[in-house]
């Protein structure tokens, strides 16, 4: 086996470890999370929006894959401001309106844009196709889909009518200063490494990187929206998942039932002293 390949199995089964951690749960609130967001102000709505965009993995793996290759500050700029017009439009709009749709499958389609980022990175349009699609028209689109999937997070959230665009706004910059912050930290990393011969070994392996992750989140997300609409399907113990089932309890079986004979046929017994 290649060092190539190990890498890339390394970093298969640190994805697998990270994802089955998280329970396939992106973009999940705590409790906690969700109180403060009821009973803060402003500002706490912008902190939480940048703490959740910093451990929304799969909208990280997005932006990595997209400035992975950008050299200059004006194409990062470009990209990644098609990005985000692109999520505030469809987190603003979704939540004022509420639309909303089961935010597994929502978050299926993220992963598949995981997926697309990273194909696109290694050419394998370019391999299998007459040309690449138009990544920033891409990038804009599926920018729709991600701040949809935020949009049914926050939807959760018995948010109320008062102050609604206030704290819609606020959440939504704090989801662009963590957007930030990752950012900085993503160019920064691929700045250095860039520079060095080991470059496109490095490419290769984080980019179908990219893929495995894409795919094993699809997975997850999958499973996540089958296991709710069919739960019975499923033989995982509920202390396992993150909703219950209602425990179904089998009624007390009536004498001579398991002869199939009906209650009211069932035998007398003739020498009972109530007969006599």
């Amino acid at each position: 086996m290649n060092r190539k390949m190990k890498i890339l199995l390394k970093l298969s089964g640190i994805s697998l470890f990270v994802l089955v951690a998280h329970e396939a749960l992106a973009h999940g609130m705590s409790e906690a999370d969700q109180q403060a967001m009821l009973d803060g102000g402003y500002l706490q709505y912008m902190w939480l929006g940048a703490t959740h965009m910093l451990t929304g993995y799969d909208h990280l793996l997005f932006v990595f894959g997209i400035v992975f290759f950008l050299t200059t500050f004006m194409d990062v700029v470009k990209y990644i401001t098609a990005f985000t017009v692109g999520h505030s439009i469809t987190l603003i709009a979704a939540t004022l309106m509420g639309v909303t749709a089961n935010y597994y499958l929502i978050d299926a389609v993220i992963a598949l844009s995981v997926c697309y980022i990273g194909f696109e990175n290694t050419g394998g349009f370019r391999k299998y196709f007459e040309k690449s699609p138009n990544l920033l028209l891409a990038v804009f689109l599926f920018g729709f889909i991600h701040g949809f999937g935020l949009s049914t997070r926050l939807q959760q959230l018995p948010l109320g009518d008062d102050g609604l665009i206030w704290r819609i706004l606020s959440f939504n910059v704090g989801i662009e200063l963590g957007q930030v912050g990752a950012l900085c930290l993503m160019v920064a990393l691929l700045f250095k490494f860039r520079r060095t011969q080991s470059f496109m070994q490095i490419s290769n392996v984080s980019n179908n990187g990219l893929i495995v992750a894409g795919l094993l989140l699809f997975l997850m997300q999958m499973h996540g929206y089958l296991h709710t609409v069919s739960p019975d399907e499923f033989g995982f113990p509920e202390d396992n998942h993150s909703h219950a089932h209602e425990a179904m309890a089998s009624p007390t079986p009536s004498p001579g039932s398991e002869y199939g004979i009906p209650p009211e046929e069932e035998p007398v017994d003739l020498l009972s002293p109530g007969r006599r």
